[in-house]
């Protein structure tokens, strides 16, 4: 089932959820159907397990499967095994004739909700279903909580309203619930490290470490006993054991940030690590088996690197089963405001002084200038205004491209207009052609100045 079709089952609440009779004989679901009705409960029949199937696979609303064992084709034990493996599966309920019991029983030992013989009470098998129908809207709307819960974290951790952030966050959401290998991509200050730690917190290794190795500031002699550690003697200086960050990360997350300054020796011992899942420390003949997630973030494009031979394309491959790009700050001023007052707040706190509103001039300076420095920048601009001292265009006056001028207001507002555009449209460009007045290629053109790409803002 996709995230989307267990977004919506979360917002079903159970007496709005159908009972399932699935049974090849049409008196039984008439019957059966005729009872539950009348006692106010909603029916669906089919006549086929491979039809209920196929409808849940499709996220079609479901509270509970009452399903007989012996069906033609695919039977309810068949049905029940591929029931469980959705993402949210509902209870199953068995009825069975009197030589299939001990087959009921064993699919409640690995699931089954439970089993009804036959000939059975119609009111027995509505209390049943009753009970599984309650238990799949507590389920459901732990389901709804905890995507709450989530998507809220994530806004406060990943801060912006803009289209892109917002489409990041849901990338972000989507990516952490699987284990694949990440490269984040993103300029110095971006924010990559973040972006890391929440698909780890939100991700199924979230009770693992999330171990963290900045390959730029390692000097590459030492690099390689930092990944895989070493045993004590293994050479000069290897006074005592060492757990490397490859071992110390298994069951969590290893974030190598500026992967690209890895040395293609140590890249070469990490993909074989990454293949086999298993390492050994220097100095010694144990095998160590791993199994983690590999996150990397570079400042420079990879796949460039690869064709100039400074990094390996194997390598490349292994880490970037999934990429994430994240917006330079500059591609979304509209959320400066809202992450100058985040730092100010927070360097409020640290220095134990007084909270200062900036002043709309503040503000205006802040959106037009160009931040290479990026978040980073922008904190410590906000610590500095907090602290009262001088800001940088305070003491020298900011260059003429970065001062209020006309031309950078206008692209900026260019910018946000076809930004805003695109996310209520979802990424349909007729109808954002429709609503600007703009001929497709001049759309193009703009997007492609302003680094805006359709699929950003497809909706999910």
């Amino acid at each position: 089932m996709t995230q989307a079709s267990s977004s919506t089952l979360a917002r079903l609440s159970a007496a709005s959820l159908p009972v399932w009779l699935v049974d090849d004989e049409a008196d039984v679901r008439d019957s059966l159907s005729q009872w539950l009705e009348v006692s106010g409960l909603e029916v669906r029949t089919f006549s086929r397990a491979g039809m209920a199937l196929n409808a849940l696979q499709n996220g079609q609303p479901c509270g509970v499967v009452v399903s007989d064992i012996k069906m033609p084709e695919m039977d309810g034990l068949a049905l029940f095994a591929a029931v469980q493996v959705l993402d949210t599966p509902p209870p199953v309920i068995l009825i069975t004739g009197h030589g299939d019991v001990p087959m009921a029983v064993a699919a409640i030992q690995q699931g089954a909700w439970d089993f009804v013989q036959k000939p059975f009470d119609p009111e027995r098998l509505e209390e049943c279903v009753r009970r599984a129908l309650e238990h799949r809207a507590l389920a459901l709307e732990n389901l709804q909580l905890q995507q709450a819960l989530r998507h809220n974290y994530l806004s406060t951790r990943l801060l912006g309203d803009s289209a892109l952030m917002q489409v990041l966050r849901r990338q972000v959401e989507n990516l952490a619930a699987s284990r694949a290998n990440v490269v984040i991509n993103g300029e110095t200050g971006s924010g990559k490290e973040v972006v890391a730690r929440a698909l780890h917190d939100f991700g199924s290794g979230s009770q693992g470490a999330f171990v963290a190795l900045n390959c730029g500031a390692m000097n590459s002699e030492l690099i390689e006993s930092e990944l895989f550690g070493h045993e004590k003697g293994a050479f000069t200086g290897a006074g005592e054991r060492r757990i490397g960050l490859l071992e110390t990360a298994s069951h969590g997350t290893l974030f190598l940030d500026e992967i690209e300054s890895l040395p293609l020796s140590a890249q070469v011992k990490l993909l074989r690590a990454l293949q086999e899942g298993e390492i050994t420390r220097l100095g010694s003949n144990q095998v160590i088996h791993l199994h983690l997630r590999v996150v990397a973030a570079s400042k420079e494009n990879l796949l460039e690197m690869v064709s100039q031979g400074d990094f390996r394309e194997d390598l490349y491959y292994r880490l970037a089963i999934a990429e994430l790009a994240i917006p330079p700050l500059r591609e979304r001023r509209e959320d400066i405001p809202l992450l100058f007052r985040h730092f100010c707040h927070q360097a409020a706190d640290v220095h134990e002084r007084p909270l200062r509103e900036p002043t709309t001039e503040l503000l205006t300076a802040l959106g037009n200038h160009r931040w290479p420095g990026n978040l980073r920048e922008l904190r410590n601009i906000a610590t500095r205004f907090i602290l009262g001292l001088d800001l940088p265009w305070q003491s020298s006056p900011m260059p003429p491209h970065q001062a209020s001028a006309l031309s950078v207001r206008m692209e900026a507002f260019e910018a946000t207009v076809l930004k805003e555009a695109l996310q209520r449209h979802n990424g349909n460009i007729q109808a954002v052609l429709d609503e600007l007045d703009l001929p497709r290629r001049t759309l193009n053109q703009k997007m492609q100045r302003h680094q805006l790409r359709r699929e950003d803002f497809l909706a999910t």
